[in-house]
């Protein structure tokens, strides 16, 4: 999948990594500030914090 990608971007050689990193940076900027937290909102995920030793 990955070399499909990369195969299909534009440019010369060092084009095509540049433009990889740019939109791998982006995934994971969008990632961070967008889908995680939306996803921590949502009741379907336990929270990080949440602790099931001890307890009343």
């Amino acid at each position: 999948m990955y070399g499909w990608l990369f195969r299909h971007l534009p440019g010369p050689l060092w084009f095509r990594i540049l433009l990889s990193a740019v939109l791998i940076a982006a995934a994971v900027l969008a990632l961070m500030e967008y889908v995680f937290p939306w996803l921590a909102e949502t009741s379907f995920l336990p929270s990080l914090t949440d602790s099931t030793i001890g307890g009343s």
